[in-house]
């Protein structure tokens, strides 16, 4: 049911955007959804399709800085930062750093978690509700270690997870080829997260759901926003082309590119991009039931879209710089380790860029400087998985109902 708020503008129409609009649409409300590419076409079109409630543990960790020496002299390794682009990435670098103090640490996991345990609940009401409860696969994701010691370098992830209470089993030797025959008997151990499932195909998931929030009544309007009307909060949203859509609520989920407009509300927040690249192969030679991520060799597979995805790392180079698919290949030569008889026929590649913030945890808040203005943003890794969750919370305060958490430790004022 409507609160009555006016018209809302939602800017970005990935996995995020979308969901908001079509919960906001929902209930009742008037809303326009608004991109300068057509739904789905950022990054929610590559991610790696993956519901991956076990993955919300802080980037900066004691044990990630141990490694990172190493893995920045690696030209194939898991970070690469463009020396050029060093200079710009300093200050969100320093506030990575200062997100690893152990305190902060207990907060941002717990924040993290908070939001995980919700996923389920949030997601199949949204898949119910769309009649897109198929898109979501039964299977979970395997994490693979070759020998003992890779499995205790990721033991703190286990013991965080045990913490959350969320659900795994360590599995050995046969067991682990009885789930995927394809994996290399090399892998010595492996933990199944059951409920890490996948979708079987991301960007047609913001399809359906657009095309669902349309059918409610929803408009889409394709334009790239420049500025906004400011007067008791944001009246109007200003595209390039001269365009002004009026709004008396606007929500910023423009992944990457909402630091840029939340600048011009003068309301800097410390968002990069993490520059992620995938490999879409649609002639794998093999099959696959579970997603499979391999943590010492930073990649993921899984079986999505019609084929199987070959996805992972981080480049740190900004919005602007062209990509450098060595990084993709590099991932599939990974992927042939687990998956032996993987034949990289039919494969495209793709480069797309993650939403990141220095404390892993999202922005999910009404703006602390202008009234009736909403942040949806820095899902970084978990886009997808905190899509529904994210659209139910911002749909709440958006139409004054109390959220089901407590939103304090996502605001965008907490830098």
């Amino acid at each position: 049911m409507s609160n009555n708020v006016g018209r809302i503008a939602v800017v970005g129409a990935g996995i995020i955007g979308t969901t908001i609009a079509y919960e906001l649409q929902r209930r009742g409300n008037d809303v326009v959804l608004i991109d300068r590419d057509a739904p789905g076409k950022g990054a929610s079109y590559g991610n790696m399709a993956s519901i991956a409630v076990t993955e919300f543990l802080p980037a900066s960790r004691p044990s990630v800085w141990a490694q990172m020496p190493k893995w920045l002299l690696d030209p194939e390794g898991p970070v690469r930062i463009r020396p050029s682009y060093l200079p710009r990435l300093t200050p969100w670098f320093l506030r990575f750093l200062a997100a690893s103090r152990p305190s902060k640490l207990r907060e941002l996991e717990a924040a993290g978690a908070a939001l995980c345990h919700r996923v389920y609940e949030d997601f199949d009401e949204l898949l119910e509700h769309t009649g897109l409860a198929h898109m979501l696969s039964a299977e979970g994701c395997l994490s693979l270690y070759a020998d003992e010691a890779e499995f205790r370098a990721d033991r703190e992830h286990i013991e965080v997870l045990e913490r959350f209470g969320f659900r795994h089993e360590i599995l050995g030797g046969n067991a682990i080829r009885d789930l995927e025959p394809a994996l290399t008997t090399k892998i010595a151990k492996a933990v199944l997260f059951p409920d890490n499932r996948s979708v079987k195909d991301p960007y047609q998931l913001v399809l359906k759901l657009s095309e669902q929030f349309l059918s409610l009544g929803g408009r889409i309007e394709q334009g790239e926003v420049v500025d906004f009307d400011k007067g008791d909060g944001v009246r109007a949203v200003r595209l390039k082309d001269g365009r002004a859509i009026d709004a008396s609520q606007t929500v910023l989920c423009a992944g990457a590119h909402t630091g840029k407009l939340a600048r011009l509300l003068g309301e800097p927040i410390p968002l990069e991009t993490e520059r992620g690249y995938h490999t879409q192969i649609m002639d794998p030679g093999i099959s696959m039931r579970h997603s499979i991520i391999w943590p010492a060799r930073a990649f993921m597979v899984t079986p999505t879209a019609g084929g199987i995805r070959v996805g992972g790392t981080v480049e740190m180079a900004g919005l602007e710089a062209v990509p450098d698919y060595r990084r993709a290949k590099v991932l599939v030569k990974r992927a042939k380790e687990a998956l032996p008889d993987l034949r990289a026929n039919n494969a495209t590649e793709w480069m797309g860029h993650r939403p990141a913030l220095p404390d892993t945890v999202p922005v999910i808040s009404s703006s602390a400087k202008h009234r009736g203005v909403f942040y949806a943003t820095g899902h970084g890794h978990l886009g997808l998985t905190y899509a529904a969750t994210t659209g139910r919370l911002i749909a709440d305060l958006v139409t004054g109902i109390a959220p089901p958490i407590d939103l304090k430790p996502y605001r965008v004022d907490r830098f």
